[in-house]
């Protein structure tokens, strides 16, 4: 890999996180374009570092609603923020527990697997056109509508499901309001990447990895910057578009992947 190759791979991270059209499956694709050969546990770093890098840069849009969710778990109050908080934490587990138990399986979807990709693409496109004809309302996320949201983020993990399309369709699909469902969709995750993190830092995975410091460090800056850039705007994006037009583009997308595997 090439640092032009880490910088597109930034880019396209950056720029895909926030929309619900899978990052993980567009990074799959690009490398796939750029003949990479790595081996599953390499390309899984890779990814691993570029979403670190959103992580960061969601923290930095959001770092006002990531205070206030501390802040009302060290307090241990009954009031909004501590409820708040307390939905996150929950909606974490189900992915939590799929990481942990079957973590030497996930790094197997992120080697090349593009029939793969394009199969979850067209999941994901159904997940989002679904959405798209729910009724739009007002309601806040529920308690149980937080872990029914966080087994989506689960389910997620596949490279070409959604993670921000799976949530953010099965809030709305549960009767959340859309603006609500968004919000919790893009600060759900940022604890599961840390936590990822640091379980990779502690238990030696990532000084294990031979892919090259300098070309990480490229893609994560390049992920930080365009997720900057990408995340206010694409956030009011998605809450201001039509769903089934991001519909149409994974139907597009996914078509074509499968045509890309078999030939």
């Amino acid at each position: 890999m090439s640092w032009f190759e880490a910088v597109i791979l930034g880019i396209v991270q950056g720029l895909t996180e926030f929309l619900p059209v899978s990052s993980s499956g567009h990074l799959e694709l690009t490398k796939a374009l750029f003949g990479d050969n790595s081996l599953p546990e390499e390309s899984l770093m890779m990814t691993v570092v570029l979403h670190a890098a959103t992580a960061l840069s969601t923290m930095v849009i959001f770092r006002k609603d990531i205070a206030e969710i501390v802040t009302g778990l060290l307090r241990f109050r009954n009031n909004e923020e501590f409820r708040f908080s307390v939905k996150i934490v929950l909606s974490m587990v189900p992915a939590a527990l799929v990481g942990v138990l079957f973590e030497d399986h996930i790094e197997q979807f992120f080697g090349g697997q593009i029939l793969l990709v394009g199969c979850m693409l067209l999941i994901t496109a159904a997940l989002l056109f679904l959405a798209d004809k729910a009724r739009n309302t007002l309601n806040p996320v529920s308690y149980k509508n937080a872990f029914i949201i966080g087994i989506a983020q689960a389910i997620a993990i596949l490279p070409g499901i959604s993670r921000s399309g799976a949530t953010i369709s099965t809030s709305v699909i549960l009767g959340v309001d859309r603006q609500k469902a968004a919000r919790f969709s893009f600060l759900m995750v940022v604890p599961l990447i840390l936590g990822k993190m640091a379980k990779d830092i502690i238990s030696g995975d990532l000084g294990a990895s031979e892919t090259n410091t300098s070309l990480l460090i490229i893609g994560f800056v390049a992920a930080f910057v365009s997720g900057l850039v990408a995340c206010q705007w694409m956030i009011a994006l998605v809450k201001r578009s039509q769903l089934k037009y991001f519909s149409y583009y994974c139907v597009l997308v996914g078509l074509v992947a499968i045509v890309y595997s078999l030939i």
